[in-house]
């Protein structure tokens, strides 16, 4: 019989889109107050692959991805997305912008395996973990680099991207050898 054991130490990492670099800059300002100090940030992707999210959020959106030096417990998944969507709630009804979802938030966490996203949806390749969010695989490493999966969204399957999470990955490597990571 296997012995549980627990789940090393994630990044954390939260993908924020907008048309507005004010709901950007805000996200970065909230989730540094909540998590600490950002170990990585992206540069600011134009996000042109769909225009799924064009109702709720208007056109000429940008994508930025932050993540964090202080490691989490990926069961902590379910509190985050739960502490974004509040995030999200609180600009759309403070920031008076036309849309009526003005800023997205989707956290998850990266691992040397694999990125992980939360969700409030459910799906085939979704599993659900609790208080109305899902999981997902997003991406997984191997052979030197991010592959998709079936489900993942298109943008995801960037190379520039990939590029970033990979130079992310470094960061939780040095982590586990204990080469870098706040005390890990």
């Amino acid at each position: 019989m296997g012995q549980p054991s627990p789940h090393p130490p994630a990044m954390l990492i939260l993908a924020a889109f907008s048309r507005y670099d004010a709901a950007l800059d805000w996200a970065r300002q909230r989730a540094v107050a909540a998590w600490g100090p950002i170990a990585r940030e992206s540069s600011r992707f134009a996000f042109a692959e769909t225009d799924y999210y064009a109702p709720t959020m208007g056109a000429d959106l940008d994508k930025v991805f932050f993540t964090f030096q202080r490691p989490i417990d990926p069961a902590n998944l379910v509190e985050i997305k739960l502490e974004t969507n509040r995030w999200e709630e609180a600009y759309a009804a403070t920031a008076k912008h036309p849309e009526p979802r003005p800023l997205n938030l989707d956290p998850g966490y990266l691992t040397p395996a694999k990125l992980v996203l939360a969700s409030t949806k459910d799906y085939a390749h979704r599993i659900y973990l609790s208080g109305g969010i899902y999981a997902e695989i997003t991406l997984q490493y191997k052979h030197r680099c991010w592959l998709p999966h079936e489900y993942t969204f298109p943008d995801y399957r960037r190379p520039d991207y990939h590029r970033f999470f990979s130079e992310c990955r470094e960061l939780v490597r040095g982590w586990k050898s204990g080469v870098a990571g706040d005390g890990l």
